[in-house]
């Protein structure tokens, strides 16, 4: 059991690791780290980030889908510079979804790609111990199967983290909404400065630099 309190603590340390590490990839970690130091095990830590992650991902695409199915000038307008980046968003994010729940679903398919990739490395002499880099796969893996048993035992779970997700990403791209109308701006309205927000979001969260930058 943990408290609220201690929750919005993990999802500031969070927004904080991701804001200064490249492609935004600290923040995980650091949340997992700390929950351990609380004494939630690593295990159940790593199950909570990767169900959260993998909501996040669904909802950040289903959001950008829909402002391009809406507001198709927007992506007219933004340029061919961007529309690059956004189709690099699109697979980086698609393809980390989709390994997410191959882990979780397809563990015998996983397993089968991880040594393939695995060997790849090892001809390539980016890894010496396969041995122990294969047992070092096992323990993840085997986190990520437990999350497919907990999504069994309560099958409401990945709505109600999608409808959170919603409401978190909504109100996220809504600030610059409220910022646009402080300037006393008219011309645009919330949709379809969120659906761009969202846009950009897909389009620079991915790249290599500390994540504050996109």
């Amino acid at each position: 059991r943990t408290t609220l309190r201690r929750c919005l603590g993990y999802s500031f340390v969070g927004f904080y690791f991701s804001a200064i590490t490249p492609s935004a990839t600290g923040g995980q970690p650091a949340q997992i780290y700390c929950m351990t130091k609380d004494g939630v095990s690593a295990a159940h830590g790593t199950l909570n980030m990767l169900l959260l992650s993998i909501c996040y991902q669904v909802t950040l695409l289903l959001f950008a889908g829909a402002a391009v199915l809406m507001f198709p000038w927007v992506l007219r307008d933004t340029g061919v510079g961007m529309i690059l980046l956004l189709a690099f968003g699109v697979l980086v994010n698609g393809a980390l979804t989709a390994g997410m729940l191959c882990l979780m679903f397809l563990p015998n398919a996983a397993r089968r790609i991880c040594a393939w990739v695995l060997s790849l490395l090892v001809k390539l002499h980016l890894v010496r111990d396969k041995a122990g880099a294969t047992e070092k796969l096992e323990r993840p893996m085997a986190h990520y199967r437990s999350g497919a048993e907990c999504l069994r035992r309560n099958p409401t779970l990945p709505f109600r983290l999608l409808a959170c997700s919603t409401v978190q990403l909504a109100a996220l791209f809504s600030v610059p909404f409220m910022v646009y109308r402080a300037f006393g701006f008219t011309q645009y309205g919330v949709l379809e400065l969120l659906g761009a927000q969202a846009l950009l979001t897909l389009a620079v969260g991915s790249l290599p630099l500390p994540g504050a930058v996109g």
